[in-house]
C-alpha cells in the first residue's frame, strides 16, 4: 500500500504550524467541521495525523482521508487549550469527536439557606448564591419522591408569602402537617432555621444526631402519655429512614467522590458513574458515547471527562477511574478553577475500597450497555428512524425492511463456515438466520470469496427451488420455506469491493441484480460501497442508519464465530474418535449420528448401546470404552 500523501495546501499548513499550546480544527472539502482537538504542541500533534505512527487507527485513517483544511487556535496554557476544545467540540458537534449521547444536566435540591426563612426547590443549576446544594440526583422523579418524604418529617415552606410570623390564618398545609406555619408565628425564625439545618443533615448523610434527637423525644412523649405526639414523631423517623435506605453506605471516609467505569461491545461504549456523597452511594447513572470506536479507553475516558465535567453542577473532590488519562494533571487544574480554587485530585486505585467501587462500576457499566442495546432492539421508532436514513443514503425505492446480511469465519481454512442473519424492520429476527458449511473451499487454504460465492449460490438456489416446488416443503415448514422464498430488500455481504463483486455476480447469474440492491460493509472504514459507484457511501456517525448496520455487521459476525466454534470442536472431537483403532470415517459418523455428536454420550454409554451402532463389533465397544 501506498503511503499516504496529503493535499499540497495541507503540506503547507503542517509546515507552518505553531509549537504552542492550542487548539485544530479539522475541516472537509465543504468547510465543515469533522474533528477538533487539543495539543500542548500544535506542531507535533497536527503532523501526527499523517506520519507512519497513524497507520496503525482505523478512525485517524478515515479521518485524515477527508480532511481538506485545518484551522489552529493558539492558547496561552493548556488548561485555557481545553476549555477552549470543550467549547468548539458543543459548537461543531464534530463527526469524529466523541461524544456524549445526550447533554442532560442533573437536578438537585435546593436550600436558599441565605434566606431568613429557607425554602426548598428543585435546580438543574449550582450557581454561588448562598444556597446550599444536595445531589446529584439521576432523575427529577427521585428528587421529588426525596422532598415527599422530607417533608413529612421537616414540614418546610412552600408558599409565596413574605413571612412576617402576623398572617391571621395559615394555609391548608398547617391543617395536614405538612407546614409548621412560621407564617402565622406557629414557630419562630431560630427554631424554623434549625428545622432546616437538620433537613441538611439529613441530606448530607448525617442524621444519626437528628435521630437521636427524636428517638428521646417520642420516649419522653410516650412516657408523659402524649401519645399523638409520640406517633408524629414516629412518622418523622419513619420518613428519616427511608432516605437512609435509599442511600448504600460505601465508606464513612469517603466524602465527596466521583467512581468512573467504561464497558464496550464493538462499536459501543458506556460509561457509568458512581455519587458518593459522605461516605454513601446518593446515585449512579449511565451515559452513552458516539463516535468511540476504535478509541482507546484512556481517551475515551479522557474526552468524557471534558465533556460531563464541562456541563455538571457539581465537582467532587476526588474522581476515582479505572485506568490513567495523558492529560489528567490539566484536567485536574480545569477542575479546580471550575470548583472554586478547590482542589480536584483524579486517583486510579489498583487495590483496597476504591479499586472495588471501580470493579462495581464496571459491572454497572457493563450491565447498563447491554439494557440500551435491549433497549435500542425494542424500540421501533428508532428502527424505523434507521431504516429511512438508509433508504436515503443508498437511495432505495423503499425503505429495507428485510436485510441479509453475510460472514465468513475460518481458520487457516479449516471448518470454513457462512453465516446469514436476517432482520426484519430494524430488528434481528433469529428464527431465520442460516449457516452454509463450505464444502468448495479445500482445507488446505482459505478462499474468502469463493467461500462467499458458495453461500450467496445455495441460498439463491433455495429462492428459486421454494418457488419452482413448493410441494417439496414438508407440512408445518411455511416458516422454513418463506425465509427463502422471500427476496431481501437489501443483502449485505461485510468485505470490501471483492466481496461486493462476488455478490454482484451471484445475482447477475440468478437475473436478480435489478431485484435485490446489495451492498458491501468494509471493515476497517465502515464504509458501504454499492455496484457501479466507485465512491463509498460514509454514513452519519451519528446517525440510526450507521448504529443499524453496524448492529447487523457484529451480529453477523458473532453468529459466524459461534458456528465456527462448533465446527471446530466438532471436527476436534472426530479427530479424537479415529485415534481409536478400527475406527474410520464412517463409523466415526454412525457414532456421532447415534449419540447425538456428543462423545460425552459415547463415553457413557453400555457396550449394548455401543454394539447396536452399525459397525461397532463387541471387541470394538470394549475398545472404546477403554480408550475413551
Amino acid at each position: 500500500m501506498a503511503a499516504f500523501q496529503p493535499s499540497e495546501h495541507i503540506r503547507h499548513i503542517l509546515a507552518s504550524l505553531p509549537t504552542k499550546p492550542g487548539c485544530y480544527l479539522m475541516k472537509d472539502e465543504r468547510g465543515q467541521v469533522i474533528y477538533v482537538g487539543k495539543a500542548k504542541k500544535l506542531r507535533n500533534r497536527v503532523r501526527s495525523y499523517f506520519n507512519s505512527s497513524a497507520e496503525a487507527y482505523p478512525k485517524t485513517l478515515r479521518l485524515r482521508e477527508q480532511v481538506a483544511d485545518i484551522e489552529v487556535i493558539v492558547a496561552e496554557t493548556e488548561v485555557q487549550a481545553l476549555i477552549l476544545e470543550e467549547t468548539l467540540i458543543k459548537r461543531h458537534l464534530p463527526r469524529y469527536n466523541i461524544m456524549l449521547k445526550d447533554d442532560k444536566r442533573y437536578p438537585y435540591i435546593r436550600v436558599r439557606w441565605q434566606d431568613p426563612f429557607p425554602k426548598i426547590e428543585t435546580t438543574r443549576r449550582v450557581e454561588q448564591d448562598g444556597s446550599r446544594y444536595f445531589g446529584p440526583y439521576t432523575a427529577m422523579w427521585a428528587v421529588q419522591n426525596t422532598l415527599r418524604t422530607l417533608r413529612k418529617a421537616f414540614p418546610y415552606l412552600t408558599c409565596d408569602r413574605t413571612i412576617t410570623g402576623q398572617d391571621e390564618r395559615a394555609c391548608l398545609f398547617y391543617d395536614i402537617k405538612l407546614c409548621n406555619a412560621p407564617c402565622i408565628g406557629a414557630v419562630g425564625q431560630d427554631e424554623y432555621r434549625a428545622m432546616i439545618g437538620e433537613l441538611m443533615d439529613v441530606l448530607s448523610g448525617k442524621s444519626e444526631k437528628v435521630m437521636a434527637r427524636l428517638q428521646a423525644e417520642m420516649q419522653q412523649a410516650a412516657e408523659n402519655l402524649q401519645f399523638e405526639r409520640a406517633a408524629a414523631i414516629r412518622d418523622q423517623l419513619k420518613a428519616i429512614e427511608y432516605i437512609n435506605q435509599r442511600h448504600k453506605v460505601i465508606n464513612p471516609r469517603m466524602t465527596d467522590h466521583d467512581v468512573i467505569a467504561l464497558a464496550r461491545d464493538r462499536s459501543d461504549a458506556c460509561v457509568q458513574i458512581l455519587f458518593i456523597r459522605n461516605g454513601k452511594l446518593v446515585g449512579s447513572d449511565a451515559r452513552m458515547l458516539g463516535g468511540a470506536d476504535g478509541e482507546p479507553d484512556a481517551e475515551i475516558l479522557s474526552q468524557f471527562l471534558t465533556q460531563f465535567y464541562g456541563d455538571v453542577a457539581e465537582v467532587p473532590h476526588e474522581i476515582i477511574l479505572p485506568d490513567e488519562v495523558e492529560e489528567a494533571r490539566i484536567i485536574e487544574q480545569w477542575l479546580k478553577d471550575k470548583r472554586g480554587g478547590h482542589k480536584v485530585t483524579i486517583t486510579v486505585p489498583k487495590r483496597g475500597d476504591k479499586h472495588n467501587l471501580i470493579k462495581m462500576a464496571e459491572e454497572n457499566a457493563g450491565e447498563a450497555l447491554r439494557m440500551i442495546r435491549a433497549q435500542w432492539e425494542a424500540d421501533t421508532h428508532r428502527h424505523e428512524q434507521g431504516l429511512a436514513e438508509l433508504q436515503e443514503a443508498l437511495k432505495l425505492p423503499a425503505p429495507p425492511n428485510r436485510i441479509e446480511c453475510y460472514d465468513i469465519s475460518t481458520t487457516q481454512g479449516t471448518a470454513i463456515v457462512a453465516s446469514r442473519v436476517m432482520f426484519v424492520r430494524g430488528a434481528p429476527r433469529k428464527s431465520e438466520y442460516r449457516r452454509f458449511n463450505i464444502r468448495s473451499v479445500t482445507h488446505s487454504g482459505s478462499d474468502d470469496y469463493q467461500s462467499m460465492r458458495e453461500a450467496l449460490t445455495r441460498r439463491f438456489n433455495r429462492y428459486q427451488k421454494a418457488l419452482s416446488d413448493p410441494s417439496t416443503v414438508a407440512p408445518g415448514q411455511t416458516d422454513h420455506d418463506e425465509t427463502w422464498r422471500l427476496l431481501p430488500d437489501l443483502l449485505m455481504v461485510d468485505g470490501g469491493k471483492g466481496q461486493l463483486n462476488v455478490a454482484v455476480e451471484v445475482l447477475k447469474e440468478f437475473g436478480l441484480l435489478e431485484r435485490v440492491p446489495v451492498v458491501a460493509l468494509a471493515k476497517q472504514f465502515e464504509e458501504l460501497y454499492q455496484p457501479d459507484n466507485p465512491t463509498p457511501i460514509i454514513l452519519p456517525r451519528r446517525g440510526q442508519a450507521l448504529y443499524l448496520v453496524q448492529r447487523i455487521r457484529d451480529e453477523a459476525h458473532r453468529f459466524a464465530i459461534t458456528t465456527h466454534r462448533q465446527q471446530r470442536a466438532k471436527i476436534g472431537m472426530a479427530s479424537r474418535l479415529e485415534t481409536i483403532p478400527g475406527i474410520g470415517p464412517k463409523k466415526r459418523k454412525a457414532l456421532l449420528k447415534a449419540f447425538g455428536n456428543s462423545i460425552d454420550a459415547i463415553k457413557a454409554a453400555s457396550i449394548e448401546e455401543l454394539t447396536a451402532v452399525p459397525g461397532i463389533s463387541e471387541m470394538l465397544a470394549l475398545s472404546l470404552k477403554e480408550l475413551l
